[in-house]
């Protein structure tokens, strides 16, 4: 297919405060050590992070990272390789224009997760390839929000532009109607590599000797952490703050500064006790 016939999402950033956030399933699911088998035949480009900055990384996969990629590989074809959670959207489509508008042909390789603003990159494929065990994940707009009923009913209605938006990206690249595709967004659905080959999210199976399992990271358990914390009713900030200060209370039983010694045993009570939380049903 031609990238043309795919739509341009245009919208932009509203303010620097606006940020879409990782659903917590996707995040608690994802398995970041999951990574392409480098062949070295062909340009690549690897989005293999959260979409936007990322608080554990400290940048994440952004469309000033894409763009500097895409401008040293120049029109030459160019392989994707995916595995993200999703992240801010706004950064997810800027990125998804910019492949969408590549002069070469681009194919996406969706290696295990390609979820929220992921999923809308991965539609920018001419060629789309899933493993089997990977899967898509489409849904609404995810932000966390606070404010009165009259400010949170006027977010609902900001918001709705921009899952129509891609709702129409998933419609033209499937063929499946726009309503049918809003339906399967309104409740959160996952494709597995067959189906998602079956209903043209993508276009053929994926090797399996293409992707291996790299090795873990202390960004990834921190990842795993915040999950479950935010599953238990924690807000994000929140989340990441709690497992920073534990982090410093580890760092001062070590002698390097931080928590005091009762500190850092507060600090990992509470992050224990939210642990266990959805363990005692």
């Amino acid at each position: 297919m031609s990238l043309l016939s795919l739509p341009e999402i245009n919208f932009q950033r509203p303010s620097a405060q606006v940020q879409f956030g990782i659903a917590p399933k996707a995040l608690s699911q994802w398995n970041s050590t999951i990574q392409a088998v480098e062949s070295g035949d062909e340009a690549s480009i690897s989005i293999l992070d959260v979409i936007g900055q990322d608080y554990w990384t400290g940048e994440g996969v952004t469309s000033k990272r894409i763009a500097g990629a895409l401008r040293s590989i120049g029109s030459n074809p160019v392989t994707v390789n995916v595995n993200s959670p999703g992240g801010d959207m706004f950064e997810g489509v800027a990125i998804y224009n910019m492949l969408r508008e590549h002069p070469g042909h681009v194919t996406v390789k969706v290696l295990g997760m390609a979820a929220s603003a992921a999923s809308i990159i991965a539609m920018a494929g001419d060629t789309i390839q899933i493993g089997l065990p990977a899967f898509f994940m489409i849904h609404n707009g995810w932000i966390v929000a606070a404010g009165n009923r009259n400010e949170l009913r006027d977010l609902a209605d900001w918001m709705e532009p921009f899952d129509a938006a891609m709702a129409d990206v998933y419609a033209a690249r499937t063929g499946i109607k726009s309503a049918t595709i809003q339906e399967l967004m309104d409740k959160e659905t996952w494709l597995g590599g067959s189906a998602s080959v079956e209903q043209g999210f993508a276009d053929e199976v994926l090797d399996g000797d293409q992707i291996r399992n790299g090795g873990k990271s202390q960004a990834a358990a921190a990842r795993r952490i915040e999950a479950a914390l935010r599953a238990s009713g924690l807000s994000r900030s929140d989340a990441q703050g709690l497992i920073s200060n534990f982090k410093s209370g580890l760092r001062d039983s070590a002698g390097n500064g931080g928590l005091s010694d009762s500190a850092a045993n507060s600090e990992a009570a509470v992050l224990l006790n939210f642990l266990y939380q959805p363990l005692k049903g």
